[in-house]
């Protein structure tokens, strides 16, 4: 079984490179447009906050998760909309600090959790691994729409590799959730990390592939960004078909971004 901690350090430091860049932010900032349509920065903080106080019902208390399930289920398609629209009738001064508690209290939770524990969630339940990755992944994308609003560019780190890990294993999610029928053989990708190593999955001799940039790649499954403005190559039809449709995240496919080229 994989030891946890070295991605709830990094889902740790993601939140602090995060909070590093809104810490100080003046009301206008907060009020800011992102690229997620509708959505400023304080939605942004926001809707990392609930979720993250969600995540620590799954972990720390599982039949308090399990009735904001029920309501999920009698609001579907606007449970989450509706919670980041709650979270910005707070001053920011208030946000940011429900931000903060929440992180830290979901990264003790899931060191405490005993080996071996799986939390439900809206999708399939969870191991903290994998809890900690999809909030990392959650913390990295979103923060991505604040810099982008705020117009900072942050310098890529190696901690990208849980997104990219994240993004492979669910290459049959993705299919699946457009009615796609799965490919049968692994694909082989093969991405160069932020520090310049080889981050390398699949066998060394399929006959589909895909190439490129790590960042390029995280960009692409958590659609921050349309595959036409990235670095990535496909090679064979379904390793192409996979860059048009990925997504790290559960839920119903997302509405993506468009090419640059479209006004974005």
């Amino acid at each position: 079984m994989a030891d946890p901690t070295p991605v709830i350090d990094d889902l740790r430091a993601e939140g602090d490179e995060l909070d590093a860049l809104v810490g100080e932010l003046s009301p206008d900032q907060w009020a800011l447009d992102t690229p997620a349509a509708g959505w400023t920065v304080a939605h942004q903080i926001a809707h990392l906050a609930w979720t993250d106080h969600h995540s620590v019902l799954a972990v720390t208390d599982q039949p308090a998760f399990s009735r904001e399930v029920e309501k999920a289920l009698a609001q579907p398609g606007d449970f989450v909309d509706n919670g980041a629209e709650e979270g910005v009738q707070k001053p920011p001064a208030q946000l940011l600090t429900d931000w903060r508690a929440g992180r830290h209290a979901l990264a003790d939770a899931l060191r405490a959790a005993p080996d071996g524990a799986r939390f439900p969630w809206y999708g399939p339940p969870m191991a903290t691994a994998s809890m900690a990755t999809a909030r990392l992944m959650e913390t990295w994308a979103h923060g991505g729409d604040i810099a982008d609003a705020l117009g900072v560019t942050r310098a890529p780190t190696d901690r990208l590799r849980h997104i990219v890990r994240l993004g492979v294993r669910t290459r049959d999610f993705a299919f699946g959730v457009h009615g796609l029928e799965t490919p049968f053989e692994e694909f082989r990708v093969e991405l160069t990390a932020p520090s310049g190593e080889l981050w390398v999955y699949g066998p060394e001799d399929a006959d589909d592939r895909v190439t490129g940039p790590a960042l390029d790649f995280c960009r692409l499954v958590t659609q921050r960004a349309h595959r036409t403005d990235l670095a990535l190559e496909a090679v064979g039809p379904d390793a192409d078909r996979w860059l048009d449709i990925a997504q790290a995240f559960a839920g119903p496919p997302g509405g993506g971004r468009p090419p640059k080229g479209d006004g974005a």
